[in-house]
């Protein structure tokens, strides 16, 4: 069956194994890597992880989508790899991308993730910084792993290089919400880093583990980066219009801190009343009653905030896709820039 044949459904559902496949291939590998850990930082780790409750009983939970590890073992198989060396690399970006989250919770004062109290609401900001930390280092150690010296010094330096630009990308992004100005570029700049780096370090990575050449490695590297815009644009719209029984997040959580995302600020810079008024809504220091998130998510509509988004999403996208030679553009890999602009959470 060729791409061309299929339709939307069809693109989600493949999307989707290849996700389950990927949990099946690399959850062993973050168990035994989270197995090297002490207590409670072993039992914090798969609590997160959702492998167990607070208390370490184990337990069935949503663990993620583990999108940059598939996006890491396509890559490689789309290079001509049919071992597994990859997949300790994979393994490794759920690893970095989980020391994000940790992060972001403690900076956004999150009380939920994937409908669970985050780490720091059951253990405190302290020992929430301590896990994320100890996940970015067990990150490094994991990618090198099977891989010969050359490369894996190639990988740790790629996987550096990416943790510099998040931790940028998540600073310029909690500095908007104290300015007054934020243009569209500010924001693809902040989400190129915040975002976009991660992902392209994952796709680089499966490129790299399998041996593909310096041009291939870029062009891969080129599509994870536009692929990571995409998505930070997809959850910028889930941010104020997701469903929270899906996305196990309140109903416009990114409003009520009067964050500056992509639909607010396209909102805001569009010359109209609606934007003009949202700005105006956007001046109080203090997070928005419910009424107020009301109002503002009509504006941003009104204003045309979330359409532009979803066109940035959707150009991404496209851009992503025609960085790669057409031979390299593999089904599994269609179907997951595919799921990136059609997910709920």
């Amino acid at each position: 069956m060729t791409m061309t044949t299929l339709d939307p459904h069809q693109l989600t559902q493949r999307a989707q194994t290849v996700l389950h496949r990927t949990r099946q291939i690399c959850t062993p590998v973050l168990r035994e890597t989270v197995g090297t850990l002490r207590d409670p930082l072993r039992r914090m780790a798969g609590y997160h992880f959702g492998w167990w409750d607070e208390h370490g009983n184990p337990i069935t939970e949503e663990s993620g989508k583990a999108l940059r590890a598939a996006l890491t073992l396509t890559t490689a198989a789309a290079c001509g790899s049919t071992g597994d060396i990859s997949v300790p690399a994979a393994a490794a970006m759920e690893l970095i991308h989980n020391f994000t989250l940790v992060h972001d919770d403690v900076m956004d004062g999150d009380h939920l993730r994937r409908g669970r109290a985050t780490v720091w609401a059951v253990w405190g900001v302290s020992d929430a910084i301590l896990l994320g930390d100890v996940l970015h280092s067990l990150a490094f150690h994991t990618a090198s792993t099977n891989l010969t010296p050359t490369v894996a010094a190639a990988a740790t330096t790629r996987l550096a290089a990416a943790s510099v630009k998040v931790c940028h990308g998540q600073q310029q992004d909690c500095a908007f919400e104290t300015r007054t100005q934020v243009s569209i570029d500010d924001y693809l700049t902040m989400a190129a880093d915040k975002t976009g780096a991660l992902i392209g370090c994952a796709t680089g990575l499966g490129a790299l583990c399998a041996g593909a050449g310096e041009d291939t490695v870029a062009a891969f590297e080129t599509f994870g980066l536009h692929l990571g815009l995409a998505f930070q644009c997809i959850d910028d719209i889930i941010g104020i219009w997701g469903d929270p029984a899906i996305t196990g997040k309140p109903t416009g959580r990114d409003l009520v801190r009067r964050k500056r995302t992509l639909p607010v600020i396209a909102a805001m810079n569009s010359n109209t009343p609606a934007g003009d008024s949202l700005a105006e809504l956007y001046q109080s220091p203090h997070p928005m009653t419910p009424a107020e998130v009301t109002a503002a998510t009509d504006l941003v509509v009104a204003a045309g905030g979330r359409h532009t988004a979803d066109e940035y999403a959707h150009q991404c996208i496209t851009t992503a896709l025609t960085a790669l030679p057409a031979d390299l553009r593999t089904p599994d890999l269609r179907a997951l820039a595919h799921l990136v602009t059609h997910r709920t959470h």
